[in-house]
This record gives C-alpha cells, sequence and structure tokens, in this order.
C-alpha cells in the first residue's frame, strides 16, 4: 500500500475536498486551548464548552488572571478537566512571560508550553500558521494508517504516534501532511469507523487489505 499513497491522496482529496479541523476557534491561542481541551474527549464537546469558555476568558492575559477553579468550571464535561486547566493555565503564563503573549511559531518553542506534545505543536502550526512540520497522528490516523497498510499493523494497535508519524512521514508527500491528517479524519469519522467500517461505501475499498466489501 505505500506504493499506493499517490491514489490513496487522490481518492481522499476527492472525498474530503473541504477537510479541516473541525475544532472552532478564533485565534492560535484558542487554538491551542481547544486542542488541548480535545485530548480524550471528541472535537463536538470541546465545540460545545469553548463558546462560553472563550466568551469569558478569550485571550492569553485572561487565562493567566484567572484562577484554575473557573476554568475548570467551564471545561468539567471535557474529562480530566483538573489537568487540563492546569495545562491551559500553565501555557497562558509561559506564552506571556517568554514569547510576549504570542503562540509561538516554532515546533520546539511550542513543545515547552505544558500540556503541548508533537502532535497538539502539529495541530498548532498546520490550522494556526499554515506550517506542516509533521503529520498530526491521532487515533483515526493511526488507526486507518494500519488498515491500508501504510504502516505495520502491530504499530497501529499499540498507537505509537511518534512511530507512525516518522513512517508517514517518508511516504506522504510533505506538501500533503496537514491535509493528509484531515483526510485521514474525516474519514474515520464518516466511513471508516472503528467499530463498524462502511466499506461498502468506502471509496478505498478497491485498494485497501482490510475491506470486508
Amino acid at each position: 500500500m505505500k506504493n499506493n499513497i499517490s491514489e490513496i491522496i487522490k481518492i481522499l482529496e476527492k472525498t474530503y475536498p473541504d477537510a479541516k479541523i473541525e475544532l472552532d476557534f478564533g485565534d492560535n491561542f484558542q487554538l491551542l486551548v481547544a486542542v488541548i481541551l480535545s485530548a480524550q474527549c471528541t472535537d463536538v464537546r470541546v465545540n460545545k464548552v469553548t463558546p462560553a469558555l472563550f466568551e469569558k476568558l478569550p485571550d492569553v492575559r485572561a487565562v493567566t488572571g484567572t484562577t484554575l477553579d473557573e476554568i475548570e468550571k467551564f471545561i468539567y464535561s471535557t474529562g480530566f478537566y483538573r489537568a487540563k486547566a492546569k495545562n491551559i493555565k500553565a501555557a497562558a503564563e509561559k506564552i506571556l512571560k517568554n514569547f510576549k503573549g504570542k503562540v509561538p511559531n516554532k515546533m520546539d518553542d511550542l513543545l515547552t508550553l505544558p500540556g503541548v506534545a508533537r502532535k497538539t505543536a502539529n495541530v498548532v502550526l498546520s490550522s494556526g500558521f499554515g506550517k506542516d512540520e509533521g503529520i498530526v497522528v491521532d487515533t483515526h490516523v493511526a488507526r486507518i494508517s494500519g488498515k491500508l497498510g501504510l504502516v505495520p499493523k502491530k504499530m497501529a494497535l499499540q498507537k505509537n504516534a511518534v512511530k507512525i508519524e516518522q513512517e508517514l512521514m517518508k511516504i506522504v508527500p510533505k506538501s500533503k501532511w496537514g491535509k493528509f491528517s484531515h483526510m485521514i479524519v474525516w474519514h474515520g469519522r464518516r466511513i471508516c469507523f472503528a467499530r463498524k467500517p462502511n466499506c461498502k461505501g468506502c471509496p478505498l475499498n478497491k485498494i485497501c487489505p482490510s475491506s470486508e466489501a
């Protein structure tokens, strides 16, 4: 399937021409907050929480000036809310202190922020700054990459995001890194469901080695 990557991308681009991040945000700091909240939580749930959160705490200074209890009140339903609130506040404080109140646009700088690992940094760089320094590997990308044979199935099952990203970066053209992640995520949410994939309705069913169509 590694030899079919061009065909896979071509089909996905035709199927999901408008694929993009499905989190709602107004600027790069709000994007960062939304991505932190999305850990172990659906985008749908995050998008229900953030309107009230961003109305009350719209920017770095507002977050640094509030309490953890106040943040927790808004994000309780996203799960792991205490850790997320702590990371959001600490990240805001570091952005204000070290980056003049602006979310940094470099991978190494983003990785210094509390609550930010490579996946989160990739999302912020791609969807916030239009910079693709890697491939976002979430549960959909890990699972479907394994099904398509783009990475070893054992690697996909282990959900080792770093190793999966390294493998995908070898075969996906760099110009497609950002778009590829969005298209795979959309495919996972619309057709290739984890529990019962719609193989008959899948545009990739003729070339997918896992297809049951």
